[in-house]
């Protein structure tokens, strides 16, 4: 059962950023790139396992009793478990590990679906997402800005994903 987010998270690097690494300075396109760094944004977390910028999730939760993980990274906090808008003030433990895992267990079956509430990010801001995360975001940018209108575009630069790879956390199961 997938995590998802609740609201969207800032953007972890400025438009001016990208505009002055592409050495843009006309306005025009800023909505094009704008979208390029939501879409390298939401890459970067999909290839590192993590969320870049603290913001609210939810996870639905089987209706067993054993250990769940929150399947977002890193957990800051799991606020709560709700059967619909109800919240549910006890019939459940959470735990947030030292490697910053979410675990959620149910201590009773519920009698409707549940999920678990949960705060998750790297950073609370863009200034604390670690350097080679951000860098490798305007690479990508450039990337698709420069090769937007290219049939043979290719892959993007190698050095993307050189810049995430020690990040990434890979999950099992």
């Amino acid at each position: 059962m997938a995590a998802i987010s609740l609201e969207a998270g800032a953007m972890v690097v400025g438009l001016a950023e990208c505009k002055a690494a592409l050495r843009l300075e006309r306005d025009d396109e800023d909505a094009l790139i704008a979208g390029h760094i939501r879409t390298a944004m939401a890459l970067c977390e999909a290839f590192t396992g993590l969320w870049l910028i603290e913001r609210e999730g939810e996870q639905r939760l089987a209706s067993d009793l054993a250990w769940q993980r929150i399947h977002a990274a890193p957990v800051v906090v799991v606020s709560g478990v709700f059967a619909g808008p109800i919240s549910l003030p006890d019939g459940w433990e959470a735990e947030v590990a030292s490697c910053s895992t979410g675990w959620v267990r149910l201590t009773r079956h519920p009698e409707t679906p549940v999920v678990a509430r949960f705060r998750a990010g790297l950073a609370t801001d863009w200034n604390g997402v670690p350097e080679p995360l951000r860098a490798g975001i305007v690479r990508l940018v450039s990337h698709m800005f420069t090769h937007r209108d290219a049939a043979d575009a290719g892959p993007p630069p190698a050095a993307v994903a050189a810049l995430w790879r020690p990040w990434r956390r890979l999950a099992i199961g």
